[in-house]
């Protein structure tokens, strides 16, 4: 993708800002989407190219409709919108309290809804464009204290395998990333430092999901799962 423009949230860190810094040193304008401001500008201290900072909250259909509304009137068409924000919180279903709850369902399920939502009506009409849900392994398989984060994450699977099959007789490619933990500030509290330094590169992971949603004859990928190895 060249010139494109690309939307990402949860662009503030981890593995969506190391898909803007790629994306945009290939020439994109990337929109950088995410709750925490300062956490958005440092991202964008790595871009090589234009972007545009969105200070959003993606459980808000109205704050996301804006927000899309906004990027399409200034900059034109969304040919890449990646659905990365999320968030976890790991405890033994008896113990997970209700607002942490609203939290993993709300930004990980319906904040992937309602981005989407956001974009489809532009890329059906130009008969292009791809999305890419950031689902986890989680979303493959149910986990000890991870079981809410699980269910969220199954639901963005249910989402974005219905999705493709409403698109298949369009050009526009969906596409689901299952992949494990990385080195993000996501496990924070959780992993130890010992643990952590098992974990996969974000820069890593960037570069396998841009290599397979690269427009090709004949073929899609509509889904990456990518493993730990230990």
């Amino acid at each position: 993708m060249s010139k494109n423009i690309v939307v990402i949230t949860g662009a503030g860190s981890g593995l969506g800002a190391a898909l803007a810094k790629k994306y945009s040193s290939l020439g994109n304008h990337i929109c950088l989407l995410g709750r925490t401001k300062s956490k958005l500008e440092n991202t964008a201290k790595t871009l090589t190219n234009g972007y545009s900072i969105y200070e959003v909250d993606v459980t808000s259909k109205q704050m996301v409709a804006q927000v899309i509304h906004s990027i399409q009137e200034e900059f034109g068409s969304i040919q890449l919108l990646i659905n990365n924000a999320g968030v976890g919180y790991f405890e033994h279903a008896e113990n997970l309290n209700e607002d942490s709850v609203h939290q993993m369902i709300d930004i990980n399920l319906k904040g992937t809804i309602f981005c989407t939502q956001e974009v489809l009506n532009g890329m059906k009409e130009r008969n292009e464009g791809t999305i890419v849900n950031i689902v986890s392994t989680a979303g493959l398989e149910g986990k000890v204290t991870e079981s809410v984060y699980c269910a969220s994450k199954f639901g963005v699977r249910g989402f974005t395998e219905s999705l493709a099959l409403e698109l298949r007789d369009t050009s526009i490619h969906v596409c689901a990333v299952y992949m494990g933990g990385m080195r993000t500030e996501f496990w924070d509290g959780v992993f130890s430092e010992e643990k952590t330094k098992t974990l996969m590169d974000p820069n890593d992971i960037a570069d396998i999901i841009m290599e397979n949603i690269k427009p090709r004859k004949a073929l899609a990928v509509t889904e990456v799962v990518i493993k730990n190895k230990r």
